[in-house]
């Protein structure tokens, strides 16, 4: 430090006066910083780890970048949970035709209502099983529809669809990608797909990377949110999961694939643009 200062022609005495004013006057900021990051880190249900969390606070304004986001990370004993392994739920086994794999695995979507991927989960209450089919619009990773039931039917899956039709209004030759599951190769479903004029696709058999998008948005949800509750009946996990989809999946979860922005300010840059355009 002595020959630096020599050779900067400044005394130690006024290099360390000047340190110590700067880190005093980088204290407040220091604070708002951390604070942000606890925040953002609390609203994500102890979800993100250090690059969607340091995508967050770039966006609020904070020059970070992932070192010095783990770095504060680590300060502030902030974690990310934890995901559990995957599970296979469907049941393929029965008599329905099946669909080919038109998506085959091509999740990139140019524009909005042009290609849906549909999937049904479950968790567990102290009632019984709760049951969950969503419908995701692959252009940008948003849930556009779903429907929650004590029962795993056609019906859950059309609810879902029915939504999806009613908010998005989508033009005819949308491709519909699901698994081979009885619900979505049902006679009853089949008929909802043609009459609203849908391509179906189905996965391969026993093949869930064929529907990779919705398998990562199940995983997300129970890693971000349900597998931390212990749910006293249905009707509270109900509230939980459309809690998640519309307040912070849908508005608020920044995602890789989009360039760390939620599913709704993607879509809303790209009607801009359309706009201006």
């Amino acid at each position: 430090m002595t020959v630096l200062c020599r050779v900067m022609r400044v005394s130690r005495s006024s290099y360390y006066q000047f340190l110590q004013q700067h880190q005093k006057a980088d204290c407040p900021q220091r604070r708002h910083l951390e604070a942000h990051a606890k925040a953002i880190h609390q609203a994500s249900k102890e979800s993100y780890g250090s690059r969607r969390l340091s995508e967050a606070l770039q966006d609020q304004g904070f020059p970070v970048g992932r070192h010095r986001t783990r770095s504060l990370m680590r300060k502030l004993g902030l974690k990310a949970k934890p995901s559990k392994r995957f599970k296979i739920t469907t049941d393929s086994n029965h008599s329905y035709p099946v669909a080919p794999n038109h998506l085959n695995r091509q999740f990139q979507v140019d524009r909005p209502d042009r290609v849906w991927a549909s999937d049904i989960t479950y968790l567990w209450t102290r009632q019984g099983w709760l049951y969950i089919a969503v419908i995701l619009d692959l252009f940008s990773r948003k849930v556009v529809g779903w429907s929650i039931s004590q029962r795993m039917t056609s019906e859950l899956v059309k609810k879902a669809l029915d939504m999806a039709v009613i908010h998005r209004q989508p033009s005819k030759g949308l491709l519909h990608h699901s698994d081979q599951g009885s619900q979505y190769a049902s006679h009853t479903y089949q008929a909802e797909l043609k009459k609203h004029g849908m391509v179906c696709s189905m996965s391969r058999k026993g093949n869930f990377w064929d529907n990779a998008v919705v398998e990562r948005f199940f995983r997300s949800l129970k890693t971000e949110r349900t597998n931390h509750q212990r749910y006293a009946s249905r009707e509270v996990a109900r509230r939980d999961v459309v809690d998640y989809i519309l307040m912070f999946y849908n508005s608020q979860r920044l995602h890789s694939t989009l360039g760390y922005r939620s599913p709704t300010d993607y879509e809303t840059k790209y009607l801009e643009l359309q706009k201006v355009a």
